[in-house]
């Protein structure tokens, strides 16, 4: 049954991305495709959560879980929404649209519906998670501490940064305060956090299924860290910023928080 939860999350989301493909290329802006994976993601990995299907687990962790998603949807779906909206496309998106030119439809749809199996793969944690059996007890307490702690550690990073933005004095300078003394993506750091939720409350080394219930962790740090988080991000940075940024690559660990190296001129910003 938890192949058919899968593939049903597929299937939503495959839907979920065509539409922001379509929705994206009508309104020139590429930032709609996070806005709609984000919603897609947590609508449908809460609904699948839900399902019992007889997996043995009570109703009020199916319910925990589900409800993860759902706070976890609305904190970053009202944090991504009004600012696709409302702002000029994104520099990562942007330049899609200026490398593939005059296939820009056609490719970004190639760019687009990968993420629907990412969805897929994350459901295998969430599913877990809400499947796994026994009452209510400590490792979901554990479970909604973590979750709970990525949240508020994510709407501060992204707190410090819209203040930061939202200065006039700092348009074209370098967010180097707060969390983001300690990380340069503390934002993405926070947002991998909230996934070891699952494994927390699902893995059982003694049961070899339970292992997938890494999946979550693996597939969003390899996302953030090493595809389309930091990545394309630095890369713009240090088109616009220069030395300034390299300065601030040399000082601040780049995901997991850690106190700042004070070695080597700084470079005002």
């Amino acid at each position: 049954m938890l192949l058919q939860l899968v593939l049903g999350v597929l299937g939503a989301m495959l839907v979920v991305m065509i539409a922001a493909w379509a929705f994206g290329v009508a309104r020139r802006n590429g930032g709609w495709t996070d806005v709609f994976w984000t919603w897609g993601t947590g609508a449908t990995l809460a609904a699948a959560a839900l399902c019992d299907f007889g997996a043995g687990s009570p109703p009020g962790r199916r319910w925990l879980v589900a409800g993860f998603m759902i706070v976890w949807g609305l904190r970053l779906g009202l944090y991504l929404t009004p600012r696709v909206a409302g702002h000029p496309e994104d520099a990562r998106y942007a330049a899609f649209r200026e490398d593939f030119g005059d296939r820009y439809a056609s490719r970004m749809l190639f760019v687009t519906l990968p993420q629907a199996p990412a969805t897929a793969l994350l459901s295998l944690s969430v599913l877990l998670a809400a499947r796994a059996p026994g009452a209510l007890g400590w490792r979901d307490a554990l479970a909604a501490a973590i979750f709970l702690a990525a949240i508020v550690g994510e709407g501060v990073a992204d707190g410090q940064m819209k203040r930061f933005r939202d200065d006039p004095d700092n348009r074209d300078g370098i967010m180097d305060r707060g969390l983001w003394a300690w990380s340069r993506h503390p934002n993405y750091f926070f947002q991998w956090v909230g996934w070891l939720a699952y494994p927390a409350m699902a893995l059982e080394p003694a049961r070899p299924l339970t292992w997938l219930s890494l999946a979550a962790p693996l597939v969003m740090f390899g996302l953030l860290r090493y595809v389309s988080g930091v990545p394309p991000l630095e890369a713009q940075m240090l088109k616009s910023r220069g030395d300034r940024f390299r300065s601030y690559q040399a000082r601040v660990s780049v995901f997991f928080p850690s106190p700042p190296k004070r070695r080597g001129p700084r470079v005002p910003v």
